[in-house]
């Protein structure tokens, strides 16, 4: 596929920004390794050689009773020292490279919970004796998988509603300012506060609260965009040739809108993931015991005798908004039109 001369000029620009391409292919790595956290940090193996059989209890539920008549037919504890040997005894187990689910409870700590680093647990065990590195595994990936969900959209919501604004103007962009002043206006916090005293935030429930308030980002940049580009000669050319205002608004003023747009995506994504941080922080956001960048930035806090879980939250949190803030102002760069490759 042959890039137009402007996307190649995009692209040698991003590509010149040395410390956003730096900062794209880390944070590439980082969240596909988060991806395939169960393969990376789980408590059950990877593979299981028991008496000829082959199992593979990270993808597939298994009883204790496969591994023997001695085992009752529940679902099997890999953690269970009994079980591990009779699986030893009969064949050989892969575990993953770390041997820990991110609730997983450590066992036979040398010190008491919350348990400084060691060779077992590299950056130390929480106060409720978890593995914080396999807890950061799956907190990255919530985190990012989240800000992208609410990223994409409310930025989809958003570019529509600040269209028709543009587009229409009038009577229409008047009513549409005032209500969005309105709803603006209203207390987030404390409705969410009402919220998780009625029901229990999960993830969806959380995306949705925040996509009735995160829509209105980009609203402002692409109704300004639309507003300067109804009046454009092309548009009015397309208008007199009876093309439907649908057709004109997202084929021929929108392409030229989302360049400002495309510009604020990093910077809502990034925003985005520390709502998320902030409401686990403060106890609103996902439910108790899940994996939780701001959980740990609690655990932190209520834990000053071990410094390693504020430290660690404040690495991974500030190294994640450091990255996405990079590759934003590598992305901004791009779309400015009076940038130039040096």
């Amino acid at each position: 596929m042959t890039l137009s001369p402007l996307s190649q000029r995009r692209l040698a620009v991003f590509r010149a920004h040395r410390r956003g391409v730096w900062a794209l292919r880390i944070f590439a790595v980082l969240f596909a390794v988060s991806l395939f956290a169960e393969f990376i940090a789980n408590d059950r193996p990877l593979l299981i050689r028991f008496d000829g059989h082959w199992f593979v209890p990270v993808l597939h539920d298994y009883a204790e009773s496969d591994f023997g008549p001695g085992f009752l037919p529940t679902e099997a504890d890999y953690t269970d020292p009994t079980l591990r040997a009779a699986i030893a005894a009969h064949g050989f187990a892969i575990w993953p490279l770390i041997p820990y689910h991110y609730d997983t409870i450590a066992q036979n700590l040398a010190a008491p919970a919350p348990s400084p680093p060691s060779w077992r647990h590299p950056l130390g065990t929480d106060d409720a004796a978890r593995d914080v590195l396999a807890r950061v595994i799956y907190g990255f990936r919530t985190s990012v998988l989240f800000g992208f969900a609410l990223t994409i959209a409310a930025s989809a919501i958003g570019i529509a509603a600040g269209a028709v604004q543009g587009f229409y103007g009038g009577l229409t962009d008047l009513l549409f300012q005032r209500f969005i002043e309105i709803w603006n206006g209203m207390p987030q916090l404390f409705l969410l506060i009402i919220l998780s005293a009625i029901i229990t935030p999960g993830f969806w429930v959380l995306l949705g609260f925040l996509l009735l308030f995160s829509w209105m980002n980009l609203t402002g940049v692409v109704r300004a965009e639309f507003l300067r580009g109804r009046n454009l000669e092309y548009v009015r050319a397309a208008r007199a040739l009876g093309v439907s205002d649908l057709g004109v608004m997202f084929r021929h003023i929108l392409p030229n809108a989302m360049v400002a747009s495309l510009t604020y995506l990093p910077f809502i994504l990034s925003g985005s993931v520390t709502v998320l941080a902030s409401l686990d922080f403060l106890g609103f956001g996902l439910p108790p015991g899940s994996p939780s960048l701001g959980e740990l930035v609690a655990q932190g806090r209520d834990n000053l005798q071990a410094p390693w879980l504020g430290i660690t939250a404040f690495c991974v949190l500030g190294g994640l908004l450091v990255l996405l803030i990079f590759i934003g102002e590598a992305v901004r760069d791009a779309f400015d039109p009076r940038r130039q490759v040096s």
